[in-house]
């Protein structure tokens, strides 16, 4: 089993200090969400929660993720990085790829894609990008992304993108590993066709469900190969006892705050933070 730590909604002056501790203490990897924008005023609700209420507070950091991740990749050695998720059609595709072959070739390759396709209208407008078939959008924004990684020149003659023969470089120096978040219909079905799924917060109950749904969707598509399974600590099995669970859910990596672990919350002074990170590293990923 490994475990991640997600940077999401944490002050972003903490971060470096976070992902160096989350290495030291044997933390596979960190991740963080992606939002560009903040509105004031919401045009719909949000869907991960029952009041249609974000989960974070006004004024919350949301650095970008890529940015974030080149800037950690050059601060440490092995520890690896996931968006958790960013949203793929609020971008320009050949603009996406080049950043994240560059953040894959400066991590030498410590990232893995993981991408949603965004609840949020307000952040396709400033985008730039149509909000309507997001979904078909970002599946040929997938193709004309690895087409892009194989440093090849190439034209494209999409639905939805064209363009003349072209080259990028340079191309990532490993394998880009694309998970998608999401339980849905379609997120499950585009899921099953990569190379992992992401979680949101469930209970343990829902969590086992869903890995069910996207183990017959791959069976049925005869998908064969590694697989990530990565999940949030669920609500209801949050302990020791609870990520053995998930483990023989199938989950491969568990993404926790690990302090919450020991009544530590996520506005507590960053050494409380660090503290409580390396007694979840004693306690709990030492005997995985």
């Amino acid at each position: 089993m490994k475990f991640a730590i997600p940077l999401s909604i944490l002050p972003t002056n903490e971060l470096l200090e976070i992902t160096l501790q989350a290495e030291k203490c044997g933390f596979d990897s960190v991740a963080t969400s992606d939002h560009l924008i903040h509105p004031k005023n919401f045009s719909v609700p949000y869907p991960y929660t029952e009041d249609g209420k974000v989960r974070w507070e006004e004024g919350t950091d949301w650095p970008d993720p890529i940015n974030l991740f080149s800037y950690l990749a050059g601060a440490t050695k092995k520890i690896n990085f996931y968006t958790s998720v960013y949203i793929l059609p609020a971008r320009n595709p050949l603009r996406a790829a080049k950043e994240i072959s560059t953040l894959a070739n400066f991590s030498n390759g410590r990232f893995s894609l993981g991408i949603g396709m965004g609840w949020m209208p307000e952040e396709f407008q400033v985008g730039e990008q149509a909000f309507r078939m997001r979904g078909k959008r970002a599946d040929e924004m997938i193709e004309v992304m690895k087409k892009l990684w194989t440093g090849d020149m190439h034209s494209f003659d999409g639905e939805f993108y064209n363009y003349e023969p072209l080259e990028m470089l340079p191309k990532p120096n490993h394998k880009i590993p694309i998970l998608v978040g999401g339980f849905s219909k379609p997120a499950i079905r585009r899921a099953a066709q990569h190379d992992g799924w992401v979680s949101d917060l469930h209970s343990l109950e829902e969590l086992e469900a869903l890995i069910k749904k996207i183990k017959q969707e791959r069976q049925e598509k005869n998908q064969t190969g590694e697989y990530q399974i990565i999940a949030f600590s669920c609500w209801d099995a949050f302990s020791a006892d609870g990520f053995k669970k998930m483990q023989e859910l199938g989950v491969t990596t568990i993404t926790t705050y690990p302090w919450m672990l020991y009544g530590v919350m996520n506005e507590a002074p960053l050494q409380d933070k660090l503290d409580g990170l390396k007694r979840f590293s004693d306690e709990i990923i030492n005997k995985f």
